[in-house]
């Protein structure tokens, strides 16, 4: 289905106080002002495709921020997006929730990355969960399968868990890399555990609330309503979702996993990774941002990916970047020796998930941004 043609595109250029970073000198940035008219039309012709019903672009360089919005908020909502529109996050949960949270309590001494996840989760035990090590769950090579439609009969958030806990592995510990949104909800309980509070609150108190992102949360309000983007139109839940997360076992989680919940805006989005570029020397986030080395040839590093042949990074990025994506179109690349991030949000499901044309733009507007910025990747 094609979209009608999107309203006027703007770019929107804001000067932030410039960021923290790591020691050393970036790679030169190409021009003072920056032409993004090649970001900007693909953006327009891609959304007028219908590979998405809008999306907004968020980049940071060296503490410079610039903003792109393109098409409609949705099918039956006309208004532009802008960079305080909320998306539904999906798996990029993982990331600014679960794997952050999890590198605190490596920090405050309180998770032990190479101990059985048993430690954690006493209901995880038995035959080889018993070698299955946190380290392994944050790299996806834990034995467990990829996905399963565990809220069909799970009747609550602890019955779900439950059903995780005793999930039949797949392969061996340590085999194999299966990216698996069932180990990142067995590591919810295992930070649930040891701090004592749900996932939601730990996320707001610990991260949200220090990094300084007021628009991301689980469970927005519905004063949020309007500013949120739609996904779906759910038939398992019977309605149009706004607001609700989007991801089926999450939901059956009252809305609150390690995995998916999350909604954010594409300015807290770029805190995000300015605030992570600002650690990124720190010896427990380079222990979570390099490979995990677990599984030959992959590029899973501990809840983060790093760019590989085919991936949403594009071809352009530094080797050492660090990224993530999530299902309903939504993607953050984070170059430490650029001082770069970029961040992509849609909502390329609505109205149906049947819609599968978003993942090559990720790629290319990475690549775009690069050539855009810098003069070595052209």
């Amino acid at each position: 289905m094609r979209l009608r043609r999107p309203l006027l595109l703007a770019a929107v250029l804001v000067t932030a106080c410039a960021a923290r970073v790591r020691p050393g000198t970036p790679r030169a940035v190409s021009v003072g002002h920056p032409d993004w008219s090649p970001v900007s039309r693909f953006l327009d012709s891609v959304i007028a495709s219908g590979a998405a019903p809008g999306a907004v672009l968020g980049v940071s360089v060296k503490g410079q921020r610039f903003y792109h919005s393109a098409g409609r908020l949705g099918l039956d909502d006309a208004r532009t997006p802008d960079r305080r529109t909320v998306y539904d996050l999906a798996s990029l949960t993982k990331i600014l929730s679960l794997t952050t949270l999890a590198m605190f309590a490596v920090e405050e001494g309180k998770l032990d990355l190479d101990a059985p996840v048993g430690r954690y989760v006493p209901a995880f035990t038995g035959g080889a969960r018993a070698r299955i090590t946190v380290r392994m769950l944050l790299a996806h090579a834990g034995g467990l399968p990829a996905w399963l439609p565990l809220y069909r009969n799970a009747e609550s958030r602890a019955g779900l868990m439950a059903a995780v806990d005793t999930t039949a592995l797949v392969s061996e510990p340590g085999a194999k890399e299966a990216y698996s949104d069932l180990g990142i909800i067995v590591l919810t309980q295992a930070i649930e555990g040891i701090y004592g509070e749900r996932l939601d609150t730990l996320a707001q108190s610990k991260v949200f609330d220090r990094v300084g992102m007021p628009s991301t949360r689980y469970l927005p309000p519905v004063s949020w309503r309007d500013r949120i983007a739609p996904t779906e139109q759910d038939p398992w839940r019977g309605r149009m979702l706004r607001g609700e997360v989007h991801d089926e076992n999450a939901a059956r989680m009252d809305g609150v996993s390690g995995h998916a919940g999350l909604f954010s805006d594409a300015e807290d989005m770029l805190a995000f990774g300015e605030w992570t570029l600002t650690r990124a020397d720190a010896p427990a986030t380079a222990e979570f941002i390099r490979p995990a080395g677990i599984v030959a040839g992959s590029s899973r590093a501990l809840g983060w990916d790093t760019p590989s042949a085919g991936s949403s990074a594009g071809t352009r990025l530094s080797a050492s970047s660090i990224g993530h994506t999530g299902f309903t179109g939504t993607s953050l690349w984070i170059d430490p020796e650029r001082r770069l991030v970029i961040v992509l949000l849609s909502n390329r499901v609505h109205p149906t998930r049947e819609n599968t044309r978003w993942p090559p733009v990720r790629a290319r507007v990475a690549d775009l941004v690069m050539t855009t910025l810098f003069e070595d990747a052209r």
